[in-house]
């Protein structure tokens, strides 16, 4: 089976046939080359109206159907995956710069996930409650209708399918909006995945477009749950506009994660965690480690060791060269990590490696003694850098890790496990890793993030996704009908 091939999506949309996007269709561009990669159709609003108003007509009898069969679909759509590995692996190393580990992990989670929905039809969905009158009285959970998922460029598979997944295997229909640089491997894969799998048509839309058809989803009536996965800025007016419209939206964010290192580990274990925490898809992912918080006593040979590690890291085109890290996605995130390099050197940081690039090959970058005022340290960075500040006392780390609005992932390395988990009590964190990097996820955990990072956790586990993408609906069953006073 070939999930892409000429003819099949070459300017087309995903709205329960392949037709035309009412954009035309535009280049997906190869960051590594610069070459134009495929011809992808661009939707507009008016393509969201259309496409919410098949969804919703076609989520009735996806929804009706006995739970077996919506099982069996999410099943058939992970073993997809799983057999079609190597093509979906070539498309993230060409949309979005994933490198062939960072690929393989994206299709086994993506697999793992949809395995992991396919157990949701099958479970239990209600509880019965105690009432006061003479009556049966439980509450259940009912699809909400149809959900909208935008999704990013940086990991466009799991971003994408850790909401789709599991919104199909609870009843719902899904309008997917994959960034537009990552329509292939964030969004014709999946249409083509499910297709193939026997989802029937209409129940996954998938729209590639610009930031008015998210919008236009967040607004559009019969999307009743929003699924958003992005930036801290288009969150906040994802959220913004959701309220306004009064549907729920799920807002997983951007992070400034921080690892935190105490002064009883092995420093050239910990340069490694640290190395894979910052530099894994050149730091393009939300709970990428961006501060490394290091006891004063082995700050100094925790900086030289972590830029010495990464100074022979290679960078390039991970489609046909075995690298580390391959490209930023494009000049405008390259010109946005350097600057913040550049303004922090300026602001009193020591630049140990890096702080080059090559068109959108960014050199793997450590920086060392970051005070807090500078940018690499206060913003969230998106690239491969890591700002190494050191601390004193435990206090003092406390006061480090907690001074940023963000509050996604948090990593302690310590021998003392027990003094790491007391410490990740006090820093206010959705995720916490002890003796790891900040970077893990798994479709069986929770996932999300407090603060600027998002609304907690909407993913990941049984009750997250049931709660993410189900509404409560409370029902009262008499035999006979009651007496009133008129």
């Amino acid at each position: 089976m070939t999930l892409v091939g000429d003819g099949v999506w070459h300017g087309r949309i995903w709205t329960g046939a392949w037709t035309d996007g009412g954009g035309g269709a535009y280049d997906v561009v190869e960051p590594a080359t610069g070459d134009t990669i495929a011809s992808a159709g661009l939707a507009t609003p008016a393509d969201v109206a259309t496409a919410a108003e098949t969804a919703q007509r076609a989520q009735r009898s996806w929804a009706a159907l006995p739970f077996g069969e919506r099982a069996s679909v999410l099943r058939r759509a992970g073993d997809l995956l799983a057999a079609n590995a190597g093509e979906i692996k070539e498309w993230l190393a060409r949309e979005s710069g994933a490198i062939q580990p960072f690929g393989d992990f994206q299709v086994h989670t993506s697999a793992a996930e949809c395995y992991e929905a396919s157990a949701l039809p099958s479970h239990p969905y209600g509880e019965l409650l105690r009432s006061g009158l003479p009556r049966l009285s439980f509450a259940r959970r009912i699809p909400a209708g149809v959900v909208g998922v935008i999704a990013p460029f940086n990991v466009p598979t799991i971003l994408a399918i850790r909401a789709v997944a599991p919104a199909l295997a609870l009843g719902n229909a899904v309008i997917l909006k994959p960034d537009p640089r990552t329509a292939v491997s964030g969004g014709v894969v999946f249409a083509r995945i499910f297709e193939e799998a026997g989802l029937p048509a209409g129940v996954l839309q998938v729209l590639p477009g610009a930031a008015d058809v998210g919008a236009a989803l967040v607004t559009e009536p019969a999307v009743r749950v929003i699924a958003f996965t992005g930036s801290t800025r288009a969150g906040r007016l994802v959220g913004e506009l959701a309220g306004k419209h009064l549907k729920r939206a799920h807002l997983e964010l951007g992070g400034n994660s921080a690892l935190i290192v105490m002064p009883d580990v092995d420093v050239s274990a910990a340069t490694s965690v640290g190395a894979w925490g910052t530099f894994a898809h050149s730091g393009q992912i939300c709970m990428a480690t961006s501060r490394h918080l290091v006891h004063r006593d082995i700050a100094e040979e925790y900086t030289a060791q972590l830029a010495e590690r990464v100074s022979k890291l290679p960078v390039g085109d991970p489609f046909r060269d075995q690298v580390a890290l391959g490209p930023l996605i494009d000049a405008a995130q390259r010109d946005r990590v350097h600057g913040l390099v550049s303004s922090s050197v300026a602001g009193g940081a020591t630049l140990r490696t890096g702080g080059t690039y090559d068109n959108l090959f960014y050199r793997p970058t450590v920086l060392g003694d970051v005070p807090v005022s500078a940018p690499a340290y206060a913003e969230e960075i998106f690239g491969p850098v890591a700002p190494v500040t050191p601390f004193s006392s435990i206090d003092e780390v406390v006061e480090l890790a907690t001074r940023t609005d963000y509050g996604l992932s948090l990593g302690i390395l310590t021998r003392d496990v027990y003094a790491g988990l007391e410490l990740a009590e006090r820093i206010p964190s959705g995720l916490v890793h002890i003796n790891d990097q900040t970077v893990n996820d798994e479709a069986v955990a929770p996932f999300g993030g407090v603060g600027a990072s998002g609304t907690g956790s909407r993913h990941g586990g049984p009750q997250a996704n049931i709660e993410a993408f189900t509404e409560t609906q409370w029902v009262t069953l008499r035999g006979d009908l009651p007496v009133y006073p008129f």
